[in-house]
């Protein structure tokens, strides 16, 4: 999971006249810092001092390891500097931001928006969205034809470094939207917004360790833990606030309507004008652990469906997803996010596949906003591959001739959207040249891996337990 960054220019500390003093550490340093690797070995990546803080005579460092994502950002002792190798950044005049106010320290790195760099095979085309396709088995393996037309060209199957874009159809990332619900303008980013600044939040029976910078009231940052109601989400600063406010909150499960339920899985659906004090709590503790997305504190415009687990004790959330109540872009999801205990578990796919059980009942095709997520991206990608996979292999030939279907078919039954049909086709590599036309094929390495795959996903939605009518929203009453 890696993030990128512009390099800043930065210069060694021999030979430069106007250098802090040897060992000096200075917020803007870049040096070697020792970590644990996911294997447990220790490694000297480098990082970037983005603050440092004195406590009782004893000196802490706030390091970004560049190319890593922000969520392995940490405070370190001085004595996992590489003081040998330490980079002091240039004297230059602080990065004015809107409104004329100093942006981040001299000599720290721009942001810059990089755009990836795709193979292109101009022999194999965008499929034609109406064009059928057939099957055929061969040399023992289910093979599936599709006729396209020429004229489009398709990305190489990677997934590329760029984790936390997503792919367009046509191999180009799609920009972000500025002008959108949820997307993070990182042009004003500033030192402030890069540390995490809840160092750790009971919510429930569980700890947390955010990832990200959230904006809790700035008194909150300096506690050891913050306290969560589980059920209403209200942050207090102490476990006797805590304790005291359960003896008065009578909530056992999110506010709203309860839309879904089957076994212990329950889907509650909340207005964030109707429940604006839980959407803006909810949207606190969710920012915690997206990096890409800002947070508003106008929820009027949003729904928000919040995914629980029940017991006893009553109704614990595991994840959650919004949406705007009026997309002109087809955008069924605007934030997505399975709470870290509840993580590879099959509770995000389940998440995405509610989002368009909705989009069904709606009669719409969705996609999410982009840009999602590292986890959010690999999550979609499988529910993507796995939902069109089992379209395909489940199609039954007719007096003797090879099953058709076309894209948008495919769109229509699953209500995702034809730009990542199209898409998730190419990312599996199944779009080949065949014959004089260009076709699907289905090896048995794919539906071998389907099959696994599908034996391993034990939760799923069931259309029959959804309760849930759409509204109207461009009626602003109903609002």
């Amino acid at each position: 999971m890696r993030l990128r960054e512009a390099r800043g220019p930065w210069t060694l500390q021999e030979g430069l006249e106007d250098s802090p003093e040897q060992g000096e550490v200075i917020e803007g340093c870049r040096l070697p810092v020792l970590r644990r690797n996911q294997d447990n070995e220790d490694e000297w990546p480098l990082a970037e001092i983005l603050s440092v803080k004195d406590i009782s005579g004893r000196k802490l460092f706030y390091v970004h390891y560049i190319d890593f994502n922000k969520r392995l950002d940490e405070w370190v002792t001085h004595d996992r500097l590489d003081l040998k190798k330490i980079q002091f950044p240039k004297k230059e005049a602080k990065t004015p931001t809107k409104n004329g106010l100093p942006g981040s320290r001299p000599g720290s790195p721009e942001r810059e928006v990089k755009r990836k760099v795709e193979v292109v095979s101009p022999a194999t085309p965008v499929p034609s969205e109406t064009a059928p396709a057939s099957v055929f088995p061969q040399n023992g393996s289910a093979r599936r034809a599709l006729a396209a037309q020429p004229g489009r060209k398709r990305k190489s199957n990677c997934l590329g470094t760029d984790e936390d874009s997503q792919d367009s159809s046509d191999g180009i990332p799609s920009a972000p939207r500025m002008t959108g619900s949820l997307v993070s303008d990182r042009s004003h980013d500033d030192i402030v917004t890069r540390m995490k600044n809840i160092e750790c939040i009971e919510l429930g029976r569980h700890r947390l360790k955010p990832w990200y910078f959230s904006p809790y009231p700035q008194e909150l940052t300096t506690l050891p833990v913050l306290y969560l109601c589980e059920f209403c989400l209200k942050y207090g600063k102490s476990l006797k606030c805590l304790q005291r406010h359960l003896t008065k909150c009578d909530l056992r499960h999110p506010p709203g309507n309860e839309i879904y339920r089957k076994g212990t899985i329950s889907f509650f659906e909340i207005d964030g004008r109707k429940n604006k004090s839980y959407s803006q709590n909810l949207c606190l503790l969710a920012k915690c652990f997206l990096d890409h997305k800002t947070l508003y504190y106008d929820t009027d415009p949003f729904l928000f469906y919040v995914m629980t687990e029940y017991d006893c004790k009553g109704f614990h959330i595991v994840g959650y997803f919004s949406k705007e109540k009026e997309s002109t872009e087809d955008y069924n999801v605007a934030c997505i996010l399975t709470l870290p205990p509840y993580q590879r578990r099959g509770y995000g796919k389940l998440l995405i596949e509610f989002s368009y059980e909705l989009s069904k009942v709606e009669g719409k095709t969705g996609t999410p906003e982009k840009p999602l997520s590292d986890l959010g991206l690999l999550s979609y990608r499988s529910y993507w591959s796995q939902t069109i996979l089992e379209i395909l292999m489940g199609l039954k030939s007719e007096s003797g001739e090879r099953p058709q279907i076309t894209i948008n078919e495919i769109s229509e039954i699953t209500s995702i959207k034809k730009e990542d049909v199209i898409s998730t086709l190419q990312y599996l590599n199944l779009i080949n040249y065949y014959k004089g036309q260009y076709i699907l094929t289905l090896s048995e390495d794919i539906v071998d891996g389907h099959e696994r795959a599908m034996l391993k996903r034990l939760l799923r939605i069931d259309s029959k337990c959804l309760h849930f009518t759409p509204k109207d929203w461009s009626k602003r009453g109903k609002w």
